[in-house]
């Protein structure tokens, strides 16, 4: 029987590779990147940008890099971050929250009232300038929600009105000094890990995680699913205890690791666990990606959104707190126009989509890095705020760019 031949295909053969065709050895690249996750492709940008700014301002001032540097460095990061976490989870969402500058500030001013004013105990201060972050998230969700009110404008007028009442809560004093001997203060400055108990949190982080990877390998063979080799997960771990190791090693030598730092590694790991590894997460990133698809899979859109923005106004409040200990202060400015844009800025830098379902927790650590190190590095160069803004504008706007082409050829 004579075979049949197979009919010519009606796909044209592919051309040669050119220096213009994304087959190019130069252009390998992108297709490389397309078999990275998500969450990896999105950190790769920004770590590449911050040690690159690291390095520049190394050599141009070697004091950079100094320990003491980093430590003022980290402890300046803490608050921001705190309120850039928050920003990432209503990103998440695919909302926006203009205000968070104005809740801290509100919040800083709440306890400085309350404690040096009034009185009142440091901790119950606290717990009301929180309250206050959970009752503004609260009604701009049920405002976003059940009226449909664009996020943007609706925190637009917060941030207006709760500067308004911050002024209020000032009165004509204007500005409100905390007492040093306040153990927030003591916290926010003062407070360092010890090295045995510095040490300690390294080895117990290294441990779980460690355990954590064998578990989920273990969980994948039994399930006969892809899965990471043992020298892979053994490599991840150990470049993890050397990252962490030598960070705690070199900070030694100053002054260590602060207590706001810890706090703010501790939220940003645990938000990473709620939005990776529960139902919750999911349903975030879902809501982000796609709210129509989110709501006809049976997903509660409302009840998400609302707790996203009750998280973020509740983060912004915390942030407001740690600044008005690490200032000891709380006036006028506190929490003003620079807060909430640096905020916004450093969740996006860090990775997070303005569009929703697509960013990380540790997106907040990454671009905060980044902006608080052109801060400090422009600071030691004599360098003035104009300048600190112009280069943080345009360093965005490279990270966004990079995200963009990144990107691009996944979506082909």
């Amino acid at each position: 029987m004579t075979p049949v031949p197979a009919p010519p295909s009606s796909r044209a053969p592919y051309p040669a590779a050119s220096a213009f065709d994304s087959d190019a050895p130069f252009a390998r690249l992108p297709r490389l990147l397309r078999r990275l996750p998500d969450r990896e492709l999105g950190m790769l940008p920004i770590i590449g940008a911050l040690v690159l700014i690291w390095a520049v301002f190394g050599i141009i001032n070697p004091a950079f890099l100094s320990a003491e540097n980093l430590v003022n460095l980290t402890l300046q990061s803490a608050p921001t971050g705190v309120i850039a976490l928050g920003v990432v989870l209503v990103l998440l969402a695919g909302q926006i929250d203009l205000s968070v500058g104005s809740v801290s500030g509100l919040a800083a001013s709440v306890v400085a009232v309350t404690t040096v004013l009034w009185e009142w105990p440091i901790g119950l201060g606290i717990v009301l300038a929180l309250s206050v972050g959970v009752v503004v998230g609260l009604t701009y969700g049920l405002l976003a929600t059940r009226l449909g009110l664009p996020s943007f404008v609706l925190t637009l007028a917060g941030l207006m009105v709760l500067a308004g009442v911050q002024l209020r809560v000032l009165g004509s004093r204007g500005s409100i000094n905390l007492p040093f001997e306040s153990w927030l203060v003591d916290f926010a400055q003062q407070g360092f890990l010890s090295p045995a108990a510095a040490w300690s949190l390294v080895a117990a982080v290294i441990a779980v995680v460690a355990a954590v990877q064998l578990l989920e390998r273990s969980r994948r063979a039994r399930a006969e699913l892809p899965r990471a080799s043992l020298a892979r997960v053994l490599l991840r771990v150990g470049g993890l205890a050397a990252l962490l190791g030598g960070t705690v090693a070199y900070l030694g030598t100053a002054r260590g690791i602060g207590y706001p730092v810890v706090l703010f590694l501790s939220l940003v790991a645990i938000v990473d666990v709620l939005l990776r590894r529960t139902r919750w997460g999911r349903s975030v990133r879902a809501v982000g990606g796609d709210r129509r698809s989110a709501m006809l899979a049976g997903v509660a859109v409302r009840r998400v959104t609302v707790s996203c923005f009750v998280a973020c106004s509740t983060f912004a409040a915390l942030g407001g707190v740690l600044a008005a200990g690490r200032l000891a202060a709380a006036n006028q400015g506190t929490g003003g126009a620079e807060t909430y844009l640096t905020a916004i800025a450093a969740a996006v830098i860090g990775g997070t989509s303005l569009f929703g379902g697509r960013g990380s927790a540790w997106s907040a650590l990454t671009g905060v890095l980044v902006i608080t190190s052109i801060s400090s590095g422009l600071t030691l160069l004599n360098l003035d705020t104009a300048s600190r803004y112009i280069v943080t504008g345009l360093v965005l706007v490279l990270a966004l760019t990079a995200d963009t082409l990144l990107r691009a050829p996944r979506s082909r």
